[in-house]
């Protein structure tokens, strides 16, 4: 009697256990696979973002460094205590190299300084630079009770000052209050102002500083040698 075998397709356990072991660890390479081929694709996409976006950034910080060397060529300041005293006729303090660019926009024709000192060396190449004429008519700027003001010398100054042929015209000392206000004081005089209004002139700019001596100078001021002389400057 033959025995007849049977074979049987069932795997033993630890043949199973071992297949299963071999498919985990291929699914976890295809992974690994496609998680560096997402990073590959990442850096790719980054890459070519940065490359599309980078002409654009440029033209961005072009645009912003036109936008701020055009704002600090723009910003202008006047000189201490500017104003307009008539048509074609400024008041200031002293001007400096940050008041440059503001004095270039009145197109002036001559600058009047009431100083004694040597004009600095930095306003004389703006002046030259700009053909701008320099009148200096040094008066010391002293304090009561030593004010000691040359009428001589304010009649000089106001010569040039009627002159229309000087305008625009700047007239200046150190802080823009007494010596300017003295000589823009005997203008007003010329023009028929009353002494009121010239002395609330005079006080606006010296403020605190305004001098009982100036004043009384103003008012006694004679301007019999200018009657034919004409004070308006209005176009």
């Amino acid at each position: 009697m033959r025995m007849k075998l049977e074979t049987t397709t069932d795997q033993s356990p630890f043949h199973a256990e071992f297949e299963s072991e071999e498919e985990e660890e291929e699914e976890e390479e295809e992974e690994e696979e496609e998680e560096e081929d997402d990073d590959d694709d990442d850096e790719e996409a980054s890459s070519l973002m940065s490359q599309s976006f980078s002409p654009f950034s440029a033209a961005n910080g072009d645009a912003a460094a036109a936008a701020a060397a055009e704002e600090e060529v723009s910003v202008v300041a006047p000189p201490l205590n500017f104003a307009m005293v008539d048509h074609g006729v400024f008041r200031s303090g002293f001007p400096d190299a940050a008041n440059f660019g503001f004095l270039r926009t009145l197109n002036l024709r001559s600058v009047l300084c009431l100083c004694p000192e040597p004009y600095p060396e930095a306003n004389m190449e703006f002046l030259h630079a700009n053909g701008i004429r320099l009148f200096q008519f040094g008066i010391d700027g002293c304090k009561e009770p030593f004010v000691n003001i040359p009428e001589d010398t304010i009649r000089e100054a106001l010569k040039v000052v009627l002159d229309v042929r000087n305008h625009p015209i700047l007239i200046h000392c150190k802080r823009g209050k007494h010596r300017t206000g003295c000589l823009v004081g005997c203008l007003r005089k010329l023009q028929r102002w009353c002494l009121s209004s010239i002395f609330d002139e005079y006080r606006r700019f010296a403020a605190a500083k305004a001098r009982i001596s100036d004043q009384r100078f103003i008012e006694l001021f004679d301007i019999f040698s200018f009657k034919h002389s004409s004070a308006s400057f209005s176009c």
